[in-house]
């Protein structure tokens, strides 16, 4: 029983895969008598036209550079100037690649002053060593303040 339903899946992916490839190739088929009928061949000519639009690769799209890629490239590139090798790559890499990329003066990015604030309330309020309620106090009269 087990090797009929494994026969059976097997035939019905190889069918609806055969009929995937069907209809790419219509497909092409279509757009290549679409362009003989533009270009108004007859006879040889668009026989061999038809022949060689068939038999045409796809042109794969290019890749879209993400911003990670161009991140990556930015720092490598650092990292050659600096003639950084082993652990002091690593390190820079590593640093260079978390970093946030830096806002311009004029338009700071959303929330970079209240995370400033944050961190130098954090800072003081350890300092000071406050726990529980008065840490909690002295955190809201902070971030008010400044």
């Amino acid at each position: 029983m087990s090797k009929f339903l494994a026969l059976s899946a097997l035939a019905l992916s190889l069918t609806l895969g055969g009929a995937h490839a069907a209809t790419d190739q219509q497909n092409k088929m279509s757009t290549c008598n679409a362009e003989a009928k533009t270009k108004e061949l007859k006879g040889e000519d668009r026989k061999k036209f038809m022949s060689e639009c068939l038999s045409a690769k796809p042109v794969p799209a290019e890749t879209a550079v993400t911003p990670q890629q161009n991140k990556m490239k930015t720092c490598n590139a650092d990292a050659k100037a600096k003639e950084l090798k082993g652990d002091e790559r690593k390190k820079f890499m590593s640093e260079c690649l978390s970093a946030k990329p830096a806002a311009s003066a004029s338009e700071p990015g959303p929330g970079t002053s209240q995370q400033n604030k944050m961190k130098t309330c954090n800072a003081d309020a350890k300092t000071k060593e406050l726990k529980g309620e008065e840490r909690k106090t002295f955190m809201s009269g902070c971030l008010k303040a400044k």
